[in-house]
């Protein structure tokens, strides 16, 4: 069973831990910016010690980032743990957490998304914990734009609640918050929807899970990324997997989507959500070949071009709720159940 985290609430406390990057001295004031967005609104902010951005390409070595993720995730003090982004190696603390004493413990939300997929997906498939896909924090501060929601809302949430596609998304590069730490507002100048490859429309449910492709492919066929158990667990809903593509070139992603579908990622989708990316084609294969390539001879419905990638604006989603994705006639909507199980018994690890 699917075991949702209390609802996050102005006086909770959040824990802020970067399992993979830390973030470099330049860009500690919109760090600051980012804790001060979150107490402005009433949440308690608890910094780690494990946010080095100047040393490597990890804040703190993995015996001390696990350690510390695995303090806050057990301290029932603290109510959700947030990194101030994503990086390369979080893989390196998966087999490090404490998953006898998680699976006995209260959950926590744990939100991000790019290479904290990576630890986002086994507390989903292994404990059965409900688990945020969305903005880190050091894009906490942005403003969402009509029809999708912040990622503390969903947090928040006590019953369904519904996003629609924005319609805009952002074709520049980063913003530069070392000259504009305080920046809340995205420059989206690109227009664009959801759309169902090869035409038609949709209307379909099922249990979300997935992340970022260059990061959970590596889970795949281990005992933390086991896609194939988790929907047959849930093969009465069925399953709404999401894949993104951060920046791997085209053949890379084809290869890593392939080996999920080999891996039976897909066996009980009722649908594929693809996020909108700006990763490079190889020569003249695209993005969009390499998922047609990979996926397209499944008999499962694809989704395109969906905020839930690197590309902002960004769709949060919760691993492990039940949710409605429609795609038909100038409807596109995603409502996801986050109303259920919030006092639900522990489970044991698989």
């Amino acid at each position: 069973m699917i075991r949702f985290p209390a609802p996050l609430r102005p006086g909770d406390r959040i824990g802020v831990t970067a399992s993979s990057s830390g973030v470099p001295t330049s860009l500690r004031p919109r760090l600051d910016v980012a804790a001060a967005w979150l107490r402005d609104r009433g949440y308690e902010v608890e910094l780690g010690e494990c946010l080095d951005g100047d040393a490597g390409h990890v804040s703190a070595s993995a015996d001390r980032r696990a350690a510390e993720l695995n303090r806050m995730l057990l301290d029932p003090a603290i109510r959700a743990v947030v990194p101030p982004w994503g990086g390369e190696t979080a893989i390196d603390l998966v087999d490090r957490l404490d998953w006898d004493a998680l699976a006995e413990a209260e959950p926590t939300w744990v939100v991000g998304f790019s290479d904290i997929s990576t630890l986002l997906l086994p507390l989903t498939t292994r404990l059965g914990w409900a688990t945020l896909h969305g903005s880190n924090l050091m894009d906490t501060p942005y403003d969402p734009p009509p029809g999708l929601a912040h990622w503390t809302a969903l947090a928040g949430a006590t019953e369904d609640l519904a996003q629609h596609a924005s319609g805009v998304y952002r074709t520049a590069g980063f913003d530069d918050w070392t000259s504009d730490p305080g920046t809340t507002a995205y420059s989206l100048e690109g227009t664009g929807t959801w759309e169902v490859a090869g035409g038609g429309g949709l209307d379909v449910t099922g249990r979300l899970v997935g992340g970022c492709i260059e990061t959970v492919s590596n889970l795949a066929g281990t005992p933390y990324g086991d896609v194939a158990a988790f929907g047959r667990e849930h093969a009465d809903e069925g399953l709404i997997v999401y894949v993104e593509a951060s920046d791997d070139p085209a053949l890379e992603i084809c290869r890593n989507l392939h080996g999920l579908r080999l891996a039976g990622w897909f066996e009980h989708a009722n649908a594929i959500m693809v996020g909108r990316t700006s990763a490079p084609a190889s020569g003249d294969f695209t993005q969009r070949d390499a998922v047609m390539d990979a996926l397209g001879g499944l008999d499962v419905p694809i989704v395109l071009d969906v905020e839930c990638g690197h590309v902002p604006p960004y769709l949060p989603l919760v691993n492990g709720a039940v949710a409605h994705l429609t795609v038909a006639g100038g409807e596109r909507s995603l409502v996801q159940e986050l109303g259920e199980g919030r006092s639900r018994p522990a489970a044991e690890p698989r």
